[in-house]
């Protein structure tokens, strides 16, 4: 049995276009200029604080993450789906016997809904996300990865952690697992390349599924 963390947007999920017309309309409330697609899809992954201080100024952080907050729970379910392959690759590594967790920086109560909502759930034993009130922290922080592994049951060596961005390296390193990153999210292959040696990167779950999980590609 093999234990492993995933993390959720832009490595199971693409939700994007809700991300950005969220932060749109929190930029929209505070009179700020709008803030395109492609820049604030590179912003997600370190954190919804770390986004908006990037997208709105470090100073408009505690006026921005409510009115985030608020449109983002109004459209939690437009625009969002599953990413290539995540159906099928949770599904046969749970078949085989494999532990099974959610690993993000989103809200775990807006994590909870959507993996539910597209049905991802059902492979899943155990989702990990911040805001819980025994889960203060958020990726890369020691801490936050001791706590999945506590909540996956198992050692570090046991773990492997698959996500996107540089900020899933940080905290698997921070908790000395492997980490393998597709290239499906915020970071293209070229950009993880920087992070990390290049057969660690794929270019999407299928590929991942086939090469480094042994699994046989769907029909």
């Amino acid at each position: 049995m093999q234990y492993i963390l995933f993390d959720l947007d832009g490595t199971l999920i693409d939700h994007f276009t809700t991300i950005h017309k969220s932060v749109a309309f929190a930029q929209r409330k505070l009179g700020l200029s709008q803030s395109d697609y492609s820049k604030v899809r590179a912003t997600v992954g370190g954190s919804l604080p770390i986004t908006l201080s990037k997208l709105c100024g470090e100073d408009k952080v505690s006026l921005a993450e409510p009115l985030f907050r608020k449109h983002f729970e109004e459209i939690i379910f437009d625009d969002v789906f599953t990413l290539p392959g995540a159906d099928w690759l949770l599904e046969n590594l749970k078949k085989r016997g494999d532990r099974l967790g959610v690993f993000t920086n989103k809200y775990a109560g807006h994590t909870r809904l959507v993996l539910a909502h597209l049905g991802l759930d059902q492979w899943l034993d155990v989702i990990i996300g911040t805001g819980d009130p025994d889960c203060p922290y958020r990726k890369p922080d020691p801490l936050f990865t001791a706590h999945a592994l506590e909540q996956m049951d198992c050692a570090s060596e046991e773990a492997l952690m698959i996500g996107d961005s540089p900020y899933d390296l940080a905290a698997a390193e921070a908790g000395c697992i492997a980490c393998y990153l597709v290239a499906t999210g915020s970071h293209n292959t070229e950009q993880l390349s920087e992070y990390t040696v290049s057969n660690y990167i794929y270019k999407d779950l299928h590929e991942l599924g086939e090469k480094l999980f042994g699994l046989e590609l769907p029909k």
